[in-house]
């Protein structure tokens, strides 16, 4: 029988799990944020492009990804490397840093600014338009902004719950608390309330306990 775990990684699989370690770790990052980040946009898959035009694993726009090439150091860069998995992943992570140091930190501030735009996020807080606060998403005014903050937010609970364990473990480290992540018994659920929502999954076994019925939980329950 399949126990909650091992379906959690079915519908949140982890591939180029090793890459996003690497320069996670080199960029001082989460790397089940970055994690959460690509589930988000674009669910890995590397030849993903959006309606705008941003590109592969981390959806970066041409542009931003000339901005930052330059910014690095690489003298060879071309927008259809943001297909290749890992100069996505090199480039993006390194972006993501950037807009760490910019905003003090801040991961709400960071994930606005990574969908919405460095600029936009500024004049949003110098207009007061919004607190910057995770409480205060409503205030945003790009609807899908909110939406990508809270999206990111929720699947970085369940990449820190489904693989924090085990990557503590290689690395030698306490395994992070998996308190509340999970409610486990006749009725499992990845439970999250943000803004009044709750979203998930939901497993039930059947009435001979030997099976899961599956359904997943969206935006409006």
């Amino acid at each position: 029988m399949w126990n909650i775990d091992h379906l959690g990684r079915i519908f949140y699989p982890f591939p180029y799990r090793e890459t996003v370690m690497n320069y996670a770790a080199g960029n001082g990052l989460d790397p089940f944020l970055v994690a959460a980040i690509i589930k988000t946009e674009s669910n890995f898959n590397p030849r993903a492009t959006s309606r705008r035009g941003a590109r592969g694993l981390m959806q970066v726009m041409p542009e931003t990804g000339t901005w930052a090439a330059e910014k690095m150091g690489l003298t060879h860069y071309h927008p259809d490397l943001l297909y290749d998995p890992e100069f996505n992943i090199r480039l993006g992570t390194w972006y993501l840093a950037d807009l760490y140091r910019t905003f003090n930190r801040d991961t709400t501030l960071v994930l606005a600014a990574y969908n919405g735009g460095r600029g936009n996020v500024q004049k949003w807080l110098e207009q007061q338009h919004w607190t910057g606060e995770k409480s205060k998403l409503d205030q945003i005014p790009f609807p899908e902004t909110r939406q990508f903050i809270r999206k990111v937010l929720w699947n970085y609970r369940v990449y820190s719950y489904l693989y924090g364990e085990t990557t503590a473990k290689s690395m030698g480290d306490a395994p992070p608390d998996r308190t509340g992540i999970f409610n486990t018994g006749t009725t499992g659920a990845f439970p999250l309330k943000d803004a009044g929502e709750t979203r998930g999954i939901i497993m039930k076994k059947n009435g001979c306990g030997r099976a899961f019925s599956l359904h997943v939980r969206g935006e409006n329950g």
